[in-house]
């Protein structure tokens, strides 16, 4: 009775939220554009879901202006756009709204369509960071943290990477926990490193996971522990991350942590060489050299042509040899 109860309720919402959509109403007509989007008592239709957050973006909706925009620049529902995505993204930038600012700082720092903008995108991204926004304070850390727009400024990077981290953006944290292992833009701390790089891996960031993993490998703000490495480079590889992939890789290679076991080695080297880790593949390329394969030469290549020195060397008449880092 209960069930029935909650259903009906559902409907009677939905039913409610179509008809204020149809009389006008902005906001209905971005909810009933949610609707269409997910599915949710209706069958899933991008197009009309896009009807209807445009209906509320003609009428100044900045969340339906900026929804439309990642549509356009996600390619969701539609082509990818990124001049498209920029309008909507413009429209409620204007007007002060984060998300859409750093939206717009991430088109102008990495788009290969629109203009790359390096300036640009730091004086969206800082707008954006101004009012808190944790997505564009990481973005404006990393852009200080490489000199991108701006002159590079390591105490700068650690101030917006602080400022994303303790709102528990996970980016920021991996990032924070980077400049303590690394001594940049403050006084170098292993125990901070780990600190910031747990708490980004338990919440499941690749980066960190792989950071973190190298901390238990080699000791450093942890006590050494290879078959906790393992956990956590297996949990990033796990999820994509091609570093994570090859130093699991290596630890199979090399019987770190885990038995040796050449087969789940190839597995996961193949796995990073194959996203163009050139590590990964140098290692593969070794590997297959042992085994007189055919498929040295190739990895090798794959490897020389990132500039990777021991691949290099390899080419020059030098024996290779599997690396760890």
């Amino acid at each position: 009775m209960c069930l029935m109860t909650l259903s009906m309720s559902a409907q009677t919402l939905f039913e409610t939220t179509k008809a204020a959509a149809q009389n006008g109403d902005m906001i209905s007509q971005y909810n009933l554009g949610l609707y269409y989007a997910a599915g949710n008592m209706v069958e899933q239709d991008s197009a009309e879901a896009m009807y209807w957050w445009r209906r509320a973006a003609d009428q100044g909706m900045i969340e339906a202006q900026h929804t439309l925009g990642l549509c356009y620049y996600d390619g969701k529902g539609v082509p990818q756009n990124y001049a498209q995505a920029m309008t909507w993204f413009r429209k409620a930038a204007d007007k002060d709204y984060a998300p859409a600012q750093y939206k717009i700082g991430n088109c102008y720092l990495n788009s290969s369509e629109a203009e790359q903008d390096y300036e640009k995108a730091v004086y969206w991204y800082r707008k954006a960071a101004e009012q808190g926004n944790a997505a564009g304070q990481v973005c404006l850390g990393y852009c200080y943290d490489l000199g991108y727009g701006v002159e590079q400024d390591n105490k700068q990077a650690v101030y917006w990477y602080r400022k994303a981290a303790e709102q528990g953006e996970l980016k920021g944290q991996n990032n924070l926990g980077s400049c303590y292992y690394l001594g940049e833009g403050l006084e170098q701390d292993n125990k901070q490193a780990v600190y910031w790089y747990r708490k980004a891996a338990e919440n499941g960031e690749p980066l960190a996971q792989t950071n973190l993993g190298k901390c238990y490998e080699n000791g450093e703000g942890v006590k050494e522990d290879p078959k906790l490495a393992v956990y956590w480079y297996r949990k990033a590889a796990e999820q994509g991350d091609a570093e994570g992939q090859c130093c699991l890789a290596y630890c199979y290679d090399s019987g770190i942590g885990v038995d040796y076991d050449q087969e789940q080695a190839v597995f996961w080297y193949l796995k990073a060489a194959m996203q163009g880790h050139p590590r990964a593949q140098y290692n593969l390329g070794y590997l297959f050299y042992q085994s007189n394969s055919y498929a040295t030469e190739y990895w090798m290549r794959k490897a020389a042509d990132q500039g990777y020195k021991s691949a290099v060397n390899w080419f020059e008449g030098n024996v290779p040899r599997a690396t760890s880092r």
